[in-house]
């Protein structure tokens, strides 16, 4: 699995998009820094480009380094990251407008899954977390159900098996807002209402 890693964390800082697993189902990833990689990753998913994406990261202390996230929303962080929640918050300038689809917020992650996070130590960069999947379709749970253009598109699969599937929950913790309910989002309402 080390070699891999390092194959698909090399093709990240190259530029190129990878498949790897996460704590929910695999994921499309590149430089989220990079405007040229994102822009492939929306042409690899057929995604709207009004339809931002995320970025994920090693571990909650560098993501929370890279934006320009608030007290509330760095103690909510700090409470769920890492795990399977999406924090939305203000942007940083590294971010393209392509990421964000010109919006000045940006979904951050940091998976609970080691594989996710030790791709994004090795690149050296956040990197675009979004299903492995042709919008409109289904998620992918295993490399075996990737569509086949969108596999032969990517330079690197990291293939762990079957992930456990849902999604994650996408929440705005300066606003109050759950913007997507999946994992944990009773949790997440919770923290919202009592903090």
């Amino acid at each position: 699995m080390s070699d891999t890693l390092d194959r698909a964390a090399a093709a990240v800082r190259d530029g190129d998009a990878v498949v790897y697993p996460t704590e929910t189902v695999y994921g499309l990833g590149a430089d989220a820094t990079d405007a040229a990689a994102v822009e492939r990753v929306f042409e690899l998913k057929r995604r709207d480009r009004s339809k931002p994406l995320s970025a994920a990261f090693p571990d909650t202390e560098t993501a929370l380094a890279t934006v320009d996230a608030g007290e509330r929303a760095t103690a909510f962080a700090e409470a769920f990251l890492p795990g399977p929640v999406t924090v939305v918050v203000p942007r940083g300038p590294a971010f393209p407008d392509v990421l964000t689809a010109g919006r000045e917020r940006v979904g951050i992650r940091v998976p609970d899954d080691e594989t996710a996070r030790e791709l994004a130590a090795r690149a050296d960069c956040p990197v675009t977390a979004t299903s492995a999947n042709r919008s409109g379709t289904g998620s992918v749970r295993s490399p075996s159900a990737l569509d086949p253009d969108l596999q032969k598109g990517v330079a690197a699969v990291v293939d762990r098996g079957e992930t456990p599937g849902g999604e994650s929950t996408v929440v705005d913790p300066e606003r109050g807002e759950v913007l997507r309910a999946g994992a944990r989002a009773n949790d997440v309402r919770d923290w919202l209402e009592d903090t």
